[in-house]
C-alpha cells in the first residue's frame, strides 16, 4: 500500500484506466485539521505521476482517534 517517494511515503496509489487516486490517511483527536491533503500537496507526492496519469486526483481521509471514523475528507483534482 505504501508508495515511496523522493519526500516520504504515500499512504495509498491506485492507478487505473488512465488516471491517479492518491490517497493520504491521518488519526486525529476529534475534528478534522485538513493535514492529510495538505501533506500530499506540501510534499509533492503527486509529482511522480505526472507522465503516468492524465488526472491525479489527491484524496486526504482523516480519521477521529475516539470515534474510530472519517471526520474529514478532502479530495482535489491535477493533471490535464
Amino acid at each position: 500500500m505504501e508508495e515511496a517517494v523522493s519526500h516520504g511515503r504515500l499512504d495509498m496509489a491506485v492507478i487505473f484506466e488512465g488516471r491517479c487516486f492518491l490517497f493520504e490517511f491521518k488519526v486525529v483527536e476529534l475534528e478534522p485539521e485538513g493535514k492529510a491533503l495538505e501533506q500530499i500537496k506540501a510534499r509533492g507526492y503527486h509529482e511522480k505521476y505526472f507522465d503516468k496519469c492524465q488526472n491525479i486526483y489527491l484524496i486526504g481521509v482523516e480519521f477521529s482517534k475516539k470515534e474510530r471514523n472519517i471526520v474529514g475528507f478532502e479530495w482535489e483534482v491535477v493533471g490535464d
